[in-house]
């Protein structure tokens, strides 16, 4: 699996961090390679048993509390043992005043002194969010991602098939444009995938017979979405009159996307079938099955029937 990294001065704009020490490296930035980060206050105190040099240290109050109880001798040799460690950087929050010690040692070791006006706590929900993403395992596949009330759906198909009409379309009703062609996916939580599309293509479409349009200048502000949740996968395939489609809905499809499964469903085209509206409606009857309610059930309950539903995985793309 690919290993990703998040460059510092990146995060150091992110979070408006004011730099107190910045070493100089070969590259011109220290990259972060994991998405924890660690209060020092432990280490402070001289135990470093299960110690990650790779994180980023933070230091609040409660450890800069500690830190004045001890004489500056004391103060020194524990932030030497801890700068010694080449740990990527030391954030102070609260915009607590450095001791003096602080930069010189940050100097002679190469470690990043920066500090933030956030809460600790604030700050650290902020950076782990931010990490997960930046360092999150991802993959890159030719789709559509569209925002529907609410509920993220990628749609896939052949080339050619209409996935960037049925967008337009989507976007004309209200809903949002996230990416097109190119739906680069992350795996940002063990229960979460977030989609978004590549930088240097993000907004624009390709209508087969117009060319490229800038759905954010065509449309406005309003109709697109920079990163949007994967809540369900829509494969748009051609009519194949041989083949028999779910017409009830009691079969539970899922698509396992980087070891996560996602609910999924084949829409057939052909025409006189209003796309759009069919995906609206798909939506909404994603959001009501994760709610709990499956109309198909109630029906056959209705009926005085029992169906019996399955569960089907599409593995793809896994670790």
């Amino acid at each position: 699996m690919e290993k990703y990294t998040v460059g510092l001065k990146k995060i150091i704009r992110e979070f408006g961090l004011e730099v107190l020490y910045m070493p100089q490296t070969d590259s011109g930035d220290i990259d972060i390679t994991v998405n924890d980060v660690n209060r020092a206050g432990m280490q402070l105190s001289g135990f470093y048993e299960y110690f990650d040099s790779r994180r980023i240290q933070i230091a609040g109050n409660m450890e800069f509390a500690y830190l004045q109880t001890l004489d500056e001798q004391t103060r020194r040799e524990r932030f030497d043992k801890l700068f010694s460690r080449k740990i990527p950087a030391l954030v102070v929050t609260r915009s607590l005043p450095v001791f003096p010690e602080m930069p010189g040692l940050a100097d002679q070791y190469g470690v990043a002194l920066l500090r933030s006006s956030e809460s600790t706590s604030d700050f650290m929900s902020g950076m782990i969010s931010f990490l997960n993403v930046e360092l999150a395992p991802r993959i890159t596949r030719h789709g559509v991602l569209i925002e529907v009330y609410g509920e993220g759906v990628l749609l896939l198909g052949e080339s050619g098939v209409g996935k960037s009409e049925t967008a337009i379309e989507l976007v004309k009703r209200g809903h949002r444009l996230i990416a097109d062609d190119a739906v680069e996916i992350r795996r940002v939580s063990s229960k979460t995938l977030v989609g978004s599309a590549p930088e240097n293509i993000r907004h624009f479409l390709e209508l087969r017979g117009i060319g490229i349009i800038n759905a954010r200048r065509l449309f406005g502000m309003g109709a697109v979405k920079v990163t949007e949740k994967i809540d369900m996968v829509i494969e748009i395939e051609a009519w194949n009159p041989d083949k028999t489609y779910d017409r009830m809905g009691m079969d539970n499809e899922y698509t396992s996307i980087l070891g996560i499964k996602v609910p999924s469903t084949t829409i057939p085209v052909k025409p006189g079938r209003n796309l759009a509206i069919i995906l609206e409606v798909a939506a909404m009857n994603n959001r009501q099955k994760k709610m709990g309610y499956n109309a198909a059930q109630e029906l056959l309950e209705n009926l005085g029937m029992s169906g019996e539903q399955r569960e089907t995985v599409k593995e793809w793309d896994l670790y």
